[in-house]
């Protein structure tokens, strides 16, 4: 039985499983969406919540309290300039957890855990992604296509 016994053990000691979570929360602010499992997703969804109301008060105290508990000075600016306000008038719930399936090697069930209202900004980052891709690809047939016509002109040579 688990009466009382709440909350997320994770297979970690204390000092551990603070370090995960705080590295979870951090990355989420950063990035807005990130691949975990499902059990670190549920474990994590309290902290980001409440460290987006932190983000909604706004005030010197709740920026401090925000800096003692993320990992950077990037996410606490960004948790108060961005992703804060987008939540202004919503009295929680900013967060989705999306099953993802299973991972290959351990079989582990992957979750995507993602603020709400960030489809714009991932969205963004895909196209950039996309673009990226789209370049590399044509350098390397381009590359592809010099070398084959430096093989025709040596055996050319050659013959």
């Amino acid at each position: 039985m688990r009466h009382r016994n709440a909350g997320f053990k994770l297979g970690r000691n204390t000092s551990h499983r603070r370090a995960l979570l705080r590295n979870l929360v951090t990355s989420v602010i950063i990035e807005d969406r990130v691949l975990t499992t499902v059990a670190k997703a549920k474990a994590v969804r309290p902290l980001i919540e409440k460290m987006i109301t932190l983000g909604k008060k706004g005030d010197l105290h709740s920026r401090r309290q925000a800096l003692s508990f993320l990992m950077t000075d990037a996410s606490v600016e960004r948790l108060f300039d961005t992703v804060a306000p987008r939540y202004g008038d919503r009295q929680g719930g900013y967060l989705r957890i999306v099953r993802a399936g299973f991972r290959q090697g351990d079989g582990g069930e992957t979750a995507f855990i993602e603020l709400l209202g960030a489809e714009k900004q991932l969205e963004v980052k895909k196209q950039k992604r996309d673009e990226i891709k789209a370049k590399k690809r044509a350098e390397l047939e381009k590359a592809m296509e010099e070398g084959k016509k430096e093989e025709e002109k040596g055996g050319e040579e050659a013959a």
